[in-house]
C-alpha cells in the first residue's frame, strides 16, 4: 500500500513524501520517496498513474520530511498514519466499487 502527503501548496517549492507499507515485511509504515519543487512534482506525477491515493495533509507532511528514505515511521506517528491508511482504504474501496 502507498500513499502521498504533499504540503507546501500554493508555496512556489512544494514537497511531498511518499509512504508505503507492506503488512507482509514492514512493521510500520516507512518513507519511499520524498521531494520538494520538480522532484515532487514527479512525484505526484507517477502517483496519479499509478493509482495510488493523494492526500493533502501540511502538518504530517512536514513532519514526515524530517526522516530518511526507507526510514520506518516513529511510534508518535502512527495513530495520525493510521487515518491515512484509513483514507487509502476507503479511496481504494470506492474505486472497487466503481469498476
Amino acid at each position: 500500500m502507498s500513499t502521498v502527503l504533499t504540503y507546501g501548496r500554493p508555496a512556489p517549492r512544494k514537497r511531498v513524501v511518499a509512504l508505503g507499507y507492506d503488512r507482509a515485511n514492514d512493521d510500520a509504515p516507512k518513507v519511499v520517496a520524498t521531494g520538494q519543487g520538480p522532484l515532487a512534482d514527479q512525484i505526484l506525477k507517477l502517483a496519479r498513474e499509478n493509482g495510488v491515493p493523494i492526500k493533502e495533509d501540511p502538518v504530517l507532511a512536514t513532519a514526515l520530511a524530517t526522516l530518511d528514505l526507507e526510514e520506518t515511521i516513529p511510534p508518535e506517528l502512527y495513530a495520525v498514519v493510521a487515518e491515512v491508511l484509513i483514507y487509502v482504504w476507503r479511496v481504494r474501496e470506492r474505486r472497487a466499487k466503481v469498476g
